[in-house]
């Protein structure tokens, strides 16, 4: 399977990438994994409505980019369906076993992300209503992908 993390911004902190670089060697086993990184754009401090939804169109355009044909795409949306790890290991699995070879998961940038690539999201994913900021929902992504596919192979790490 491959599996690609597709978002928005640089990843600025030493010990946000030493956690994610952890993750994407452990995830070597099970997976192909490649991280996609587009330039986010500059929100300006009490940018009104019209604002943000251009912020976010600019951003969707350089996530279209990169989002494959073949691809099956799950967006992370604070509205978005909340599951188990024991569930989002089973959508994994069942991804696999219906031919998707490729998972792209979708981070947004500060603000959310804009009706483009919401449109051409297969499956929004919310890991909560709390908002996280979106560097470090990269590192909980990963685990997740991680601890998803211990669960599929039967190995202990999910208790």
């Amino acid at each position: 399977m491959k599996i690609t993390l597709l978002t928005v911004g640089k990843m600025k902190e030493k010990y946000l990438r030493e956690a994610i670089a952890e993750y994407t060697k452990r995830l070597g086993r099970y997976c192909t994994l490649t991280i996609v990184e587009v330039p986010d754009e500059q929100t300006p401090d009490h940018a009104s409505a019209a604002q943000e939804e251009m912020i976010r169109s600019k951003e969707a355009k350089r996530l279209m980019r990169h989002v494959k044909e073949d691809a099956y795409v799950i967006t992370l949306e604070i509205g978005g369906k909340h599951l188990s790890s024991e569930e989002f290991a089973q959508t994994i699995e069942t991804l696999g076993i219906q031919g998707k070879g490729h998972i792209m998961f979708v981070i947004g940038g500060s603000i959310g992300l804009g009706k483009e690539i919401l449109a051409r999201s297969d499956f929004a994913l919310s890991f909560s209503k709390m908002t996280f900021p979106h560097q470090l929902m990269r590192l909980i992504l990963l685990e997740q992908i991680y601890r998803a596919y211990r669960i599929i192979s039967k190995e202990p790490y999910h208790k």
